[in-house]
């Protein structure tokens, strides 16, 4: 499957570095917790990317979802095992910059994934465009609606990029529909039962609610299992293009999912350190564009993880906005 939109124009072929493979080349790939899907499509697409290149990974993730004192720690621990390279999702973006910036006294290559980090030096940025991906997924959900209705957002963590981008997204297609009016913005920091929970206090307050943007596919299925159990409809979107938001497309339930492909950015993440390991050419910036994820269009989508591949390196420099 190729989930490619090109971001620039494809760059001229480059002769590539041969680069002997180093021993032991071992990536550590940080995430932010164990209980969102999105993480866990990251880690496997930084698993996938090291096993065709003959490295190893091993995985940091706090016990307690997205602890800073718990990264932090980890990555002490990582600066005295001394990894080859490691690809670093930052609980917080600004909280994380002195650990970044321990990692770059270290000396140990780094490449940021999904959160741009406030500060700190990194040999690369793979990342989503959250506010187009808000955007988009939103305005899906608001034709489908007939432009027309009473709509809640389900926002993720308060104050982390993700979330405030994707809720600006919203709000901005929101203002594009005038005969839609929203009800409630509420946190449930992209955790499934807190999109339960809340739903369901929401459903307290508002008898009539017609549609649900949600800004990860998590809550988006929290407030399914809300609706359900309540005998209530209503059509709800998230984000990130998981498993359980397919599941959910395919059974009539989630209307859509901006596809925010933690797989594609854990595979170019991991392939561009290992790359830049063996001084090899790579690209330094590489921002996904939005894909809407509904019942048109899901089977490629439709697959176990752990069988999709990884993209070839022309494919991502054809979609990379920079290179070194």
């Amino acid at each position: 499957m190729s989930n490619f939109k090109i971001l620039a124009a494809a760059l001229p072929f480059a002769v590539m570095a041969t680069g002997a493979m180093a021993a032991d080349e071992t990536i550590a790939v940080f995430t932010k917790n164990q209980t969102n899907p999105y993480f866990q499509t990251v880690r496997v697409g930084a698993d996938a990317a090291a096993k065709s290149m003959g490295a190893k990974v091993v995985h940091y993730i706090p016990t307690k979802p997205d602890s800073i004192p718990e990264q932090l720690s980890q990555i002490e621990d990582v600066i005295v095992k001394k990894p080859s390279a490691i690809v670093f999702v930052p609980v917080d973006y600004k909280a994380m910059v002195p650990g970044v910036e321990q990692i770059n006294d270290a000396k140990i290559p780094v490449v940021n994934v999904t959160d741009r980090s406030a500060g700190g030096k990194f040999l690369a940025f793979v990342g989503a465009d959250d506010y187009s991906l808000g955007l988009e997924t939103a305005r899906y959900l608001l034709k489908e609606m007939g432009g027309k209705g009473n709509v809640v957002i389900l926002e993720g963590v308060k104050g982390s990029l993700t979330n405030v981008d994707r809720v600006r997204g919203f709000n901005d297609a929101l203002k594009e529909f005038k005969d839609v009016k929203l009800l409630a913005s509420q946190p449930a920091n992209y955790q499934r039962l807190q999109g339960l929970q809340v739903m369901e206090n929401l459903m307290q307050s508002h008898p009539q609610i017609d549609g649900i943007l949600a800004a990860n596919d998590a809550m988006a299925v929290g407030a399914i299992e809300a609706l359900d159990g309540a005998n209530r409809k209503a059509k709800v979107v998230g984000i990130n293009g998981t498993k359980e938001a397919v599941d959910a497309i395919k059974a009539n339930k989630l209307l859509a999912t901006g596809d925010y492909n933690g797989f594609l950015q854990g595979c170019i993440g991991t392939m561009a350190a290992i790359r830049a390991l063996r001084n090899e050419t790579i690209v330094t910036e590489v921002v996904l564009k939005p894909t809407v994820v509904n019942a048109s269009n899901y089977q490629p989508y439709d697959r176990p993880l752990e069988s999709r591949a990884c993209p070839s390196w022309s494919e991502v420099e054809a979609i990379s906005t920079k290179t070194n």
